[in-house]
């Protein structure tokens, strides 16, 4: 019982450290990398203090500058895709809302799920399995982190850390099929 409450306890820390380390929001997935990185090294009882976060959120924020630029372009897309669609100056607007609020959560979810494969020293590859429990389940965790921010915002940020937990659990659970 007591390692489990260790892993929820570090999974807020890593909240805390993961949105100062995404405050300027084009490090969010290289924050969510690194958070991933940290609850890792945790649960293999190796060295996962600040010091190893920040120079994982400094490596990914590198490696991974030309994939997080893009995959904030494509959700850039498919939001202005939205609201011009929901304007209703477009013919098969339905379709394009469709298609937008589809292509939404499966472009995060995609994001966060390369995010959390991520290992530092290594490039950024795009997960191409589709695991669609585990993708989900991720989108479920979004929108608990979501509802969190609207009820209580300051709940959000530990609750970010849990979302990267769930990634971390998800890739494992995945490695063990």
């Amino acid at each position: 019982m007591h390692s489990r409450f260790a892993i929820f306890a570090e999974s807020l820390l890593t909240g805390v450290w993961l949105a100062v380390a995404a405050l300027p929001l084009v490090t969010l997935l290289p924050a969510f990398a690194a958070g991933c990185a940290h609850l890792r090294r945790h649960l293999e009882s190796r060295p996962s203090g600040w010091r190893e976060f920040a120079a994982d959120v400094r490596e990914a924020a590198r490696s991974g500058r030309r994939f997080s630029l893009l995959w904030w372009a494509v959700i850039a897309l498919l939001v202005f895709d939205w609201r011009v669609a929901r304007s209703g100056l477009l013919p098969g607007g339905p379709l394009l809302i469709a298609v937008a609020a589809l292509g939404l959560p499966a472009v995060a979810v995609a994001g966060l799920r390369t995010a959390a494969a991520w290992r530092p020293g290594r490039p950024w590859r795009l997960v191409r399995t589709v695991d669609l429990g585990g993708s989900l389940l991720l989108v479920g965790g979004f929108a608990a982190v979501a509802a969190s921010a609207w009820q209580v915002p300051p709940l959000a940020v530990p609750a970010v850390g849990c979302l990267a937990a769930a990634a971390v659990a998800l890739e494992r659970r995945a490695a063990l099929r």
